[in-house]
């Protein structure tokens, strides 16, 4: 368990930073009165979880490696995270979907149907917590392994 602290760790940081960019969202009216702009600001919390990223494999090189780090190991440090960051997600999605913004399915399905982009039956199905759950573990794993690939590359260490 000791090898694996640092991604642990971030894992947490990784999702209580997602809580915190939810609240902003919600405080900003993104949840609610400009929902119609949710879809494009909340692919700004891409900078973030990269930055997370980057912090928390620098720190595994220059802490833990002694400066020395490969490819394979700063990848594997962020599959690590990963794997912390898909297990909390359905966790992270609960609490932000009953304490943070509690409206903000109710929100997102009528402004799905009043703006004709789909129909009450497919908002419905697709904008709810336990589909937001499956679709954060899923968004977790996938973008966590394409994200530690890439910032493994910038941060290993020539030999």
């Amino acid at each position: 368990m000791n090898n694996y602290k640092l991604e642990i760790r971030w894992g947490v940081i990784f999702s209580l930073a997602m809580l915190v960019w939810l609240l902003i969202e919600r405080l900003a009216g993104l949840h609610s009165s400009l929902i119609h702009l949710h879809m494009v600001w909340t692919n700004v919390f891409a900078i973030v979880a990269i930055t997370i990223y980057v912090l928390a494999l620098r720190q595994k090189r220059d802490r833990e490696l002694q400066g020395q780090m490969t490819w394979k190991q700063g990848f594997m440090c962020g599959v690590g995270m990963t794997i912390v960051v898909a297990i909390l997600s359905p966790l992270t999605q609960w609490l932000a979907h009953s304490f943070v913004s509690p409206h903000f399915f109710t929100n997102m399905v009528e402004y799905a149907v009043s703006s004709s982009n789909m129909t009450e039956a497919q908002a419905l199905s697709y904008f709810n917590l336990q589909s937001y759950m499956i679709q954060s573990v899923i968004g977790a794993v996938v973008m966590g392994v394409i994200t530690s690939a890439v910032v493994a590359l910038f941060v290993r260490t020539k030999k």
